[in-house]
């Protein structure tokens, strides 16, 4: 895996957003073994819960939160909208550690480019402010599989969150074959693209597999994009234990849409 940033600090050094890229041509495989599996949502987990104060109210189901209001939020304002700690129980949620320049990829095939960008951690049209966050299980520290999910609050000009999923849907369509990339590290290879089944939430989103091959092992990337209003939420998780499809934790996306405006 070929590290694009020195972003890969030791909370997110299984994930390939915003500072890296998942490489997958080939490179140090350890990189991310500490981290190992990134999401294991469906498991029993053991509580973990910190009984000296109540734990949050659960947040409304996405079913429930009326439309965004379409503002086009400013980095504070995104800042104050991502997830806390103690806004999901068991999760601890920290900003990305390290410089937070995002990553060069950029397909061959222009169909795919927009994979590419989500993959940088600069989902295109390109965003006016942008917030990173990393959320990990509590419960689970210390684990080779522990949870841990790289969010990314990107808040654009009107008419542009649209166009970021419509862009991504279409790609996922385009590139299921698999697609190639260039950057200043080198050439990465992702041998498919699968579109996911997941919870409708937010005004729209999308859940795609990208699997990449790192030394010939197989890892699966879990994404799912959700717009609300202007503000486009990017969730990343990985599995590079086994190469078991990671999930996304629900209550982790449902807390998150409860705090956008």
């Amino acid at each position: 895996m070929k590290a694009r940033t020195a972003v890969m600090a030791a909370t997110t050094a299984a994930l390939c957003l915003a500072a890296v890229s998942c490489g997958p041509s080939g490179g140090d495989s350890s990189h991310g073994k500490d981290n190992g599996r990134a999401s294991s949502p469906s498991s029993a987990k053991p509580s973990g819960k910190d009984t000296s104060s109540p734990p949050p109210p659960p947040p409304p189901s996405p079913g429930t939160l009326p439309a965004g209001t379409g503002k086009v939020l400013t980095e504070a304002e995104l800042t104050e909208a991502a997830l806390a700690t103690g806004d999901v129980a068991d999760y601890e949620v920290t900003p990305l550690q390290g410089s937070q320049d995002t990553g060069t990829e950029k397909a061959e095939s222009r169909a795919c480019r927009p994979l590419a960008a989500v993959i940088n951690g600069a989902p295109e049209p390109a965003a006016t402010a942008t917030v990173f966050r990393t959320v990990m299980d509590k419960s689970e520290e210390g684990r080779d599989d522990r949870t841990v999910v790289t969010e990314i609050l990107t808040s654009h000009p009107k008419g542009a969150a649209q166009q970021v999923l419509r862009d991504v849907r279409d790609a996922v369509q385009a590139c299921a074959g698999g697609f190639r990339t260039s950057s200043d590290e080198g050439p990465s290879t992702y041998s498919k693209v699968d579109l996911l089944d997941a919870p409708r939430v937010g005004e729209e989103s999308i859940a795609y597999q990208v699997t990449g091959n790192i030394e010939g092992d197989k890892v699966p990337l879990v994404f799912q994009l959700v717009r609300r209003g202007s503000t486009v939420v990017t969730f990343y998780v990985a599995d590079f234990v086994d190469a078991t499809p990671p999930e996304l934790p629900a209550e982790v996306v449902t807390a998150q849409l409860a705090k956008l405006p």
